[in-house]
């Protein structure tokens, strides 16, 4: 595999790690991908809950959580209390139901914000791998001079093209968040 297919492959993961990223702010809607990144207490080691529970989307504004083991209830509930999605758990018998209250024009306003920080933070993770990329063609031996600069110039176009996805993803995200 040559340098450009390896700059490449990286430069997807960290999209599709911004796409993650990305889906666990709360839109309108209620998304399982919310908890995505949510660690609870299992048996004294950290789990994600949805590894020990099944996240359904019943309703369009509402999130239900069934434990495996009704056990887990409480450390679900607080793993929720402790996290900064902000919406509170109702425990309901044996499952736990989170209800999506609109998003008010501040809370759009701030998750809009935080979208374009995991745009930034992805755009800076590409251009560390344009560097290093650009690094290991400056040190290879191997490159003439004219391949060097084709080498370099690919490059280029590769992150530029990547960049531009990103800021595309986050307009969407974005235009998401705001839809009222």
């Amino acid at each position: 595999m040559d340098i450009l297919d390896e700059t490449r492959s990286s430069m997807e993961k960290t999209i599709e790690n911004l796409r993650g990223s990305l889906n666990t702010l709360r839109t309108g809607r209620a998304s399982a991908a919310l908890l995505d990144n949510l660690y609870c207490e299992y048996y004294g080691d950290m789990m994600k809950v949805n590894q020990i529970a099944a996240v359904k989307v019943p309703e369009p504004r509402q999130l239900l959580i069934v434990p495996y083991d009704a056990n887990d209830i409480r450390a679900i509930v607080a793993a929720i209390n402790k996290s900064d999605i902000g919406i509170n758990p109702i425990v309901d018998g044996k499952q736990i139901r989170l209800n999506m209250p609109p998003l008010t024009e501040d809370r759009r306003k701030e998750l809009a914000k935080k979208a374009k920080v995991y745009g930034e933070e992805a755009k800076v993770a590409i251009r560390n791998i344009r560097r290093d990329s650009m690094d290991f063609i400056k040190e290879d031996d191997s490159y003439t001079e004219d391949t060097r600069k084709r080498e370099e110039a690919d490059l280029q176009k590769i992150t530029d093209e990547f960049i531009r996805n990103i800021d595309s993803i986050v307009k969407e995200k974005e235009a998401e968040i705001m839809a009222v």
